[in-house]
């Protein structure tokens, strides 16, 4: 297991990008949490097995219709992700 935690930026909130992590990331079987920030970006903490890690993070690069991914910084973090299961939207 390995965590993650990706920043999206770009047209990415408004656009129904949350539910698009929080979807994803539950079919693939990780767990995390997303949120927009009061920057405009979105921040993705997820905990999974790192190749499903990888997967995830080349999804949400593309994000859903309706979003512009313009970039997307990934870090390496110690699994800080509250949920035992399944994705969380923080409001």
């Amino acid at each position: 297991m390995t965590a993650k935690r990706f920043i999206i930026s770009g047209r990415v909130q408004g656009v129904g990008f949350r539910w698009f992590a929080a979807r994803l990331g539950t079919a693939l079987g990780i767990r995390g949490t997303v949120r927009n920030l009061s920057d405009g970006r979105v921040e993705v903490v997820a905990a999974g097995p790192a190749h499903v890690l990888d997967h995830f993070g080349r999804e949400l690069a593309k994000g859903p219709t309706g979003a512009r991914v313009d970039g997307m910084e990934t870090v390496h973090v110690e699994d800080e992700v509250a949920p035992t299961q399944g994705f969380e939207v923080v409001r």
